[in-house]
């Protein structure tokens, strides 16, 4: 029985960065062997224990055959014969495919520390095209990685858009699906892992509402680079460099989805896109089983960021409607995430960058000065029920409206800019 120390921790210290978990593949033993020497069996599908003591992850060498559709369509073999390049062979990318004894040699059969000095994901053998959800995993990695300067081995990338074609996504569960893209909104270049997917023409699969808007026009004056779908990767770049919270960068990329829907006489404008917005960001969440977090965000950037923008020529009623519908009294976090994701989209847009967006500090602003009326004032003077309720948000409109002149006079410049 031997131990190695696999995959993307042998990768990460080659690396040089920081590893979350150390996985092992355990050579030369069985599963009651295992048990006999205190390990804790895991797997459902495969032995995978856990160590009495560091409780890390240790799995029997193993050897995997195709027998039908999707990641669990696999007939799976361990034995102690199985040898380490044998198990090795089955994984992924190359530089996932490799392992160090305990005494700190490289077991490295399929090139992967070449790989690694080169920059590419490249597969290991044709058996990567077996399991589609490699397709969403490489991508990943290139999310991970593309700030290191990684590019994507271009016979890995055919092979990824062989998968596609082949109908096997299909087969892929919503809960997969969505815990590879929620893993990949928390990289460092997420946007790259839609921009993969879209080059092996999997995001017509996996999301159909978002791969509708590339090859849809904006107004050049507002956006020089034309295509909503450039425009959204775009927002939720500037979305990464602003949060790293994967639920507004989701809500960034989700919030012109509208403008795949308007009437294509009207292109380049997108009349009420805002509201068209809304029925393919539901029908995205139900059928990828999105958690509420995301939708709800999603939902009122897609609605509201045509708003926000015009911040500085609302009136007091308009800025109070807004706050209500976006319930922003109630959850001030989630209206300040939104405000982060109106002003990704602001930023995404070639130019644009770096350009300042006072309308986020504005509503903030009004917003406290509505939350400040103190309702226990109000209740004091006698007003109960339906009365308490009007005369509640009378006062905010008006504490609102005397904010507003000296706020916007103070950032007016900013906007006029």
């Amino acid at each position: 029985m031997k131990t190695y120390l696999v995959g993307g921790a042998v990768r990460d210290q080659l690396l040089n960065i920081p590893s979350k978990d150390k996985d092992w593949v355990v050579v030369g033993s069985t599963p009651q062997q295992m048990l006999d020497l205190g390990y804790k069996q895991v797997g459902a599908d495969f032995p995978v224990f856990l160590h009495p003591k560091s409780q890390q992850e240790y799995a029997l060498a193993r050897t995997e055959r195709k027998q039908g559709h999707g990641y669990q369509g696999f007939d799976v073999h361990f034995s102690d014969d199985v040898t380490l390049e044998e198990d090795l062979i089955r994984r992924d990318l190359t530089i996932n495919a490799m392992a160090q004894s305990n005494d700190g040699t490289i077991f490295d059969p399929f090139n992967g520390q070449q790989d690694l000095s080169e920059k590419v994901l490249r597969h290991v053998s044709p058996a990567f095209s077996e399991d589609p959800l490699r397709v969403l995993r490489v991508a990943r990695f290139a999310a991970r990685f593309h700030n290191l300067g990684f590019t994507i081995a271009d016979e890995t990338l055919k092979l990824m858009q062989h998968i596609s074609q082949s109908g096997e996504l299909s087969h892929l569960t919503a809960e997969r699906v969505w815990v590879e893209t929620e893993r990949a909104l928390q990289e460092k270049s997420p946007w790259i892992y839609f921009d993969v997917l879209k080059k092996c023409e999997a995001l017509a699969v996996c999301f159909p509402e978002l791969n509708a808007l590339f090859g849809v026009p904006q107004p050049k004056q507002h956006h020089p680079e034309i295509d909503t779908g450039l425009h959204s990767l775009m927002v939720l770049e500037q979305a990464t460099l602003l949060t790293p919270n994967p639920v507004v960068r989701f809500a960034a990329l989700m919030h012109d989805l509208g403008k795949a829907l308007t009437p294509q006489d009207n292109w380049p404008k997108h009349i009420k896109h805002e509201v068209l917005g809304l029925k393919p960001i539901e029908e995205m969440c139900d059928r990828l089983r999105i958690p509420n977090l995301f939708r709800e965000l999603s939902l009122k950037a897609c609605e509201y960021h045509t708003q926000v923008h015009k911040a500085f020529e609302l009136k007091a009623s308009t800025i109070w409607k807004l706050f209500r519908k976006c319930d922003a009294l109630r959850k001030p976090e989630r209206f300040n995430d939104m405000l982060v994701a109106c002003m990704a989209d602001s930023r995404g847009r070639t130019g644009f960058e770096n350009i300042d967006y006072p309308q986020a500090d504005y509503l903030k602003a009004l917003l406290a000065a509505a939350m400040a009326v103190q309702v226990k004032d109000l209740v004091q003077q006698g007003f109960q029920g339906a009365a308490l309720g009007q005369e509640i948000e009378k006062a905010r409109i008006q504490a609102i409206s005397h904010a507003l002149p000296q706020l916007k006079s103070l950032h007016m410049a900013h906007y006029e800019k």
